[in-house]
């Protein structure tokens, strides 16, 4: 579990140093001042919303390749044909174009959702899943991955973690000219020394890591949406069912990094930890569905 999140931090900040690092020596070569902060601003906000977007344009693609996906196009069995009809029937229901449908191979129960368009998504379970649960559950575990789709999920979190990105950038570079300048007396220099990059690279790790948190913290409340949607468009029960059912291999994941956050099986955390958690317990998630107030259905669902 900690080597997971550690993995999922790393790769997070990674990513942060890599663009702070560019910002850096982009800053030399143009002759960007530290006191341009508008200038800066400009900068994080291309750099932060740009590696999110891509990540979110070729989430499909990365998700198909890393998880070794196979599309069903032509079912080649009754559990295929199942699978297709059940999301069909669930996208109809939900407003939403139909996802492609696909199986990935690992042990534990899982399933996901990606895609930048909520109208050409994917759709995936594992295999692990396949064998493990009854068609009811399957069933509700399959609305919540269309409810994710309906409720622009990955848009979302993508937009999110660019204005994330945006500020830590930023910020480490405001905060590390001001440091810089006191060490210098508030005297002119000619630029940056060793010293900021060093502070700058020290605080792009701390605001990451607080960014990571606010990540996280909305990517737990998805999950209750998720939940819920997926009660509407499959039932309560199979819901509840289901989650139940996931506390079989309840904290274990296989699914690469770019994508684990959209599982419906999340790691699970303790302590400060819990703060960088992309999914809520299991059990507050099963009370909340118990709690929450039955709704009539008239017609077509719509998943909010």
């Amino acid at each position: 579990m900690f080597k997971r999140i550690a993995l999922f931090l790393a790769t997070n900040l990674a990513v942060l140093i890599l663009l702070g690092v560019v910002m850096s020596v982009l800053q030399n070569v143009f002759g960007i001042r530290l006191g341009n902060n508008g200038a800066i601003l400009v900068m994080a906000a291309v750099f932060g919303f740009g590696g999110s977007l891509i990540s979110l344009l070729m989430s499909k693609w990365i998700a198909k390749r890393t998880t070794g996906a196979y599309v069903i196009e032509q079912p080649r069995n009754a559990d295929e044909r199942w699978l297709v009809e059940t999301v069909r029937r669930q996208a109809e229901a939900a407003g939403i174009g139909m996802p492609e449908v696909a199986i990935y191979q690992a042990p534990e129960i899982n399933a996901f959702a990606t895609g930048a368009n909520r109208n050409d998504a994917l759709v995936a379970v594992s295999t692990g899943l396949l064998g493990a649960m009854t068609k009811d559950e399957a069933e509700a575990v399959l609305a919540h991955e269309v409810s994710h789709v309906a409720n622009g999920d990955m848009v979302t979190m993508a937009l999110i973690q660019g204005v994330l990105n945006t500020f830590v950038l930023f910020a480490a570079r405001i905060v590390g000219g001001w440091i810089d300048a006191m060490l210098n007396g508030g005297r002119e220099s000619r630029g940056p020394g060793v010293f900021y990059f060093v502070v700058v690279m020290v605080l792009d790790v701390v605001f990451g890591i607080l960014a990571s948190m606010i990540a996280m913290a909305f990517s737990r409340y998805r999950e209750f949406r998720a939940d819920a949607g997926g009660a509407r468009l499959a039932g309560r029960e199979k819901m509840i069912a289901a989650l139940k059912r996931l506390s079989l291999t309840y904290g274990e994941s296989t699914l690469p990094n770019q994508v684990q956050a959209f599982g419906i099986s999340g790691a699970v955390g303790h302590g400060l930890s819990k703060l960088l958690r992309s999914h809520p317990p299991l059990e507050e998630r099963i009370q909340a569905l118990i709690d929450a107030p039955q709704e009539r259905s008239s017609g077509r669902t719509v998943v909010r």
